[in-house]
């Protein structure tokens, strides 16, 4: 059978770009369509960096044209990027840190500093040199989480100048408000002194060289979100959900906060926490306690990457609990769950620095074991 292009055209008008409220015909997305008997080419340029926009747009093209004008066609579709200039990053960038992730959550208590703290020590485990801010002023978790809540930072100089020296475990830097505070001690501060320590904790602070630096942000949107913002040069950002309703309507807010135009910091993908509970002794069942794929289907309809997911499981809690985060469990389920979901973030962003202009040199080269970093 001879393809027509005509034919390919009307298919093509019926399913709806990437991010646009238009046609993919009518949007200018799609740039070229050549046929040779039953085989068509066609290219198509999107303005979404992320792997997942890429194979969703493939996809919808094979299905429309499969559908439409021949089950049978063989077809290969051409998927180019081309980004709009991103406005200039505010804030200053701090010498020696490659990347900079801030991990966010809409609602508290959907895990987002465990998560943090096991993409941290993950991350360490893959070769790469890490830092982790605990940046919930009012709650954090970090020293506990990492099992030095009874470390104090030391001050060391650098360059003449006196400065933090973050407490390191795991091959984890850390720095927290809590390592300032006593257990018993609530932080009453204003969003100014907040902002104030914060700002001290990152641009006071001996880090070294990193190639990332996870900032685990508060729940909500709010006074921490935007300092941190504007200090910094953001290279992406991480969404913690959970399955839930209430959770997802958090984590929709979350997302928007950071597609803001006058905030524009790449959304790297969603990650649902507490995806589903299987009992130790029914090792094959999955209880969906908090709904299903509810993570999964929000990263779908905004278009971001779902990055993966992780059960409930009380090992998990313990494990932070004592200090010694789930990931550092060698050879287990946990341990594959969050090297997968880990391996996703930095795929992202290695595709946002390929993509978009970058706050500072783009220093990851490679995929190869997640620890090819060019120093």
């Amino acid at each position: 059978m001879k393809l027509d292009r005509k034919d390919i055209l009307k298919a093509l008008e019926k399913i709806t770009a990437p991010g646009e409220g238009k046609n993919m015909v009518e949007s200018g997305v799609v740039q070229n369509i050549m046929t040779f008997g039953d085989e068509v080419v066609v290219d198509v340029v999107i303005n979404n960096p992320s792997l997942q926009a890429k194979k969703r747009t493939e996809v919808e093209i094979m299905k429309a044209i499969h559908r439409e004008v021949y089950e049978k066609a063989k077809i290969k579709v051409n998927v180019k990027v081309e980004t709009p200039e991103k406005p200039e990053i505010k804030g200053k960038a701090i010498p020696g840190i490659k990347n900079i992730i801030a991990v966010a959550s809409g609602k508290g208590g959907v895990g987002k500093s465990t998560v943090t703290s096991n993409l941290a020590v993950t991350l360490a485990k893959m070769g790469f040199t890490v830092g982790l801010l605990d940046a919930d002023i009012y709650g954090p978790s970090a020293p506990i989480m990492f099992d030095v809540s009874q470390e104090k930072p030391l001050s060391v100089t650098v360059d003449g100048k006196s400065k933090m020296k973050p407490v390191e475990n795991y091959g984890v830097k850390i720095l927290s408000i809590g390592f300032f505070t006593q257990p018993n001690q609530a932080v009453v501060w204003r969003g100014p002194m907040a902002a104030k320590a914060l700002n001290q904790m990152i641009f006071d602070a001996a880090w070294g060289e990193l190639d990332f630096l996870l900032i685990d942000l508060p729940p909500g949107t709010g006074d921490i979100h935007l300092s941190i913002m504007q200090s910094l040069p953001i290279t992406g950002a991480v969404v913690v959900s959970t399955p839930q309703n209430v959770a997802l309507a958090d984590a929709r807010k979350g997302v928007a906060m950071f597609q803001q135009d006058a905030i524009n910091v790449p959304v790297l993908g969603i990650i649902e926490n507490m995806a589903y509970f299987t009992p130790e002794e029914l090792p094959q069942n999955k209880y969906y306690i908090f709904g299903k794929e509810g993570a999964r289907n929000l990263a779908l309809d905004l278009e971001v990457p779902f990055l993966g997911e992780l059960p409930l499981v009380q090992s998990i809690r313990e494990a932070g609990d004592v200090g010694r985060p789930a990931a550092l469990q060698i050879e287990t389920s946990l341990e594959t769950a969050f090297e997968e979901i880990t391996r996703n973030v930095v795929q992202e962003v290695v595709s946002r620095n390929e993509s978009l202009p970058a706050t500072e040199a783009i220093k990851i080269t490679t995929m190869a074991g997640c620890s090819a970093v060019k120093k």
